[in-house]
């Protein structure tokens, strides 16, 4: 208390040590810490690794045009979106035909994860339940995320109506689950880069100016590296070193207009950082739930923009396809995956077999897809090749909590307008200097309400509406 009394003219350090004395309750005595480390460091850590040297090493072969090609997984996976309805289907049924068979390994070692957990954390540390240390991890509250996790799955009839539509676009009368992130007919539209970096900076300064004035230091401090170059690795990234200097941004342009929105998500990283930057490196990233916060907002804004001002129905469809099609993948199938660990983490400490597991991955897939997608037998084996559940349980709904709360502040800036922004201004500046959601009641929203959570999904609601409303001219569908 002296400690934090002092530190009470700093409110940075002050929150950073009441996160310390927050897990006070869960912490051992010295001497069972070091034997627990040691457990952890030449147990299971050890087995972890080992699940993903197991995994790494794995090889696929899939024929494409007469070829039989050795891939890596990641390389497998380029083919589940492709446009080729056979292509996709054999993609998934390697990948989980060579799964399979590791996958009474795989399973044990996720047994043994599951008991460690349990034996250490509820019986040693008297932490409440599997899922609250992974809560009290993130600093939020059973009953946010229970929250959450309830309005997803009450909510799951919003996506399996999207399959339903998505499948008369492709021409089928039923997804497969094969085909759920199949493309849609792409338009030939490229947007030069930069004309996409001047359509992202309009787009924040019509919002706030000095979201264009920050995101505008990336380009000055050139702390952007956008080129499509051999060697380079894929994807995209925003990093933030220390709170005196700009954030660095890495993506691969190459002039589809989702490379343009992904522009927008990545420069809403560096943003947020820099409305924290006024505090100290302890304190100026934002947690884990809230890290998406203007991300995922610039993000919408910049689609928002497009669809108002695109009048090709090929480009407006594309847009918001992929769009619904990222939100699938991050907001209901990410609070499945925890639903799944929860029913999962109690099966194994009844003992229940491997082939019980199997079976209750199906049930979890067969509730979120419903009549709306056919799911075939092998994907039973998907759960084992899911990383997260391995080497950081319960961490999954960190997506989802991210992206629908996004989504709920945006249907409140589209009803609230200018009044909305000076408690979303103030959300981003605090960073990670108070509890996520002492943070969010700042801004008028309580996490544990779950007509807020319903909010994100009324919006991705009206997106769907949107994308039916849609009519394609004579062949272009």
């Amino acid at each position: 208390d002296r400690l934090l009394d002092a530190a009470s003219a700093n409110p940075d350090y002050r929150h950073f040590l009441e996160d310390l004395r927050r897990t006070k309750p869960y912490t051992l005595d010295e001497r069972s810490e070091q034997i627990i480390n040691i457990k952890d460091a030449d147990g299971m850590s050890a087995l972890i690794t080992i699940y993903s040297m197991l995994t790494n090493r794995l090889e696929f072969k899939l024929e494409v045009d007469g070829e039989t090609k050795t891939l890596t997984r990641d390389a497998l996976m380029s083919y589940v979106q492709g446009p080729r309805a056979d292509l996709r289907a054999a993609a998934y049924q390697e990948l989980y035909r060579v799964y399979a068979g590791e996958a009474k390994i795989l399973a044990q070692i996720y047994a043994n994860r599951v008991r460690d957990w349990t034996n250490e954390n509820i019986e040693l540390r008297h932490f409440s339940s599997p899922i609250n240390v992974r809560n009290v991890a993130n600093d939020i509250s059973d009953a946010a995320v229970d929250a959450l996790l309830d309005v997803a799955r009450r909510n799951v009839g919003v996506f399996q109506r999207y399959f339903k539509l998505k499948a008369g676009w492709l021409g089928m009368d039923r997804l497969r689950r094969y085909d759920i992130y199949a493309p849609l007919a792409e338009s030939d539209r490229t947007i030069a880069y930069g004309d996409g970096v001047g359509m992202v900076l309009e787009t924040f300064q019509r919002f706030e100016p000095r979201f264009a004035q920050q995101a505008s230091r990336v380009f000055d401090q050139d702390h952007i590296d956008s080129e499509v170059r051999p060697g380079k690795r894929g994807g995209a990234f925003c990093a933030t070193i220390l709170p005196s200097q700009t954030p660095w941004v890495l993506m691969n342009y190459t002039g589809k207009v989702r490379d343009v929105a992904t522009l927008a998500h990545e420069l809403g990283h560096a943003i947020h950082s820099m409305m924290a930057e006024e505090h100290s490196v302890l304190t100026q990233h934002p947690t884990l739930p809230l890290a998406e916060t203007a991300s995922v907002f610039a993000e919408m804004m910049l689609t928002d923009r497009l669809l108002n001002e695109e009048r090709d129905p090929m480009v407006r469809r594309e847009i918001l396809a992929a769009a619904v099609d990222d939100m699938y993948a991050t907001v209901v199938r990410q609070a499945f995956f925890v639903l799944f660990e929860i029913e999962a983490h109690q099966a194994i400490m009844e003992n229940r077999s491997t082939d019980e597991l199997h079976k209750l991955y199906m049930r979890n897939l067969e509730e979120q897809f419903g009549d709306s997608v056919d799911v075939a037998p092998e994907f039973q084996y998907e759960w084992v090749s899911i990383p997260h559940i391995y080497h950081t349980p319960f961490y999954c709904y960190a997506y989802s909590f991210g992206q629908l709360l996004v989504l709920a502040l945006y249907r409140r800036f589209q009803q609230e307008g200018d009044a909305f922004k000076p408690g979303y201004l103030k959300l981003l500046a605090y960073g990670g200097s108070a509890r996520p959601e002492e943070i969010l009641r700042e801004a008028g929203i309580d996490a544990t309400d779950p007509a807020f959570w319903q909010g994100g999904f009324d919006v991705i609601r009206d997106m769907i509406d949107e994308l039916e409303a849609i009519e394609l001219g004579e062949g272009e569908a």
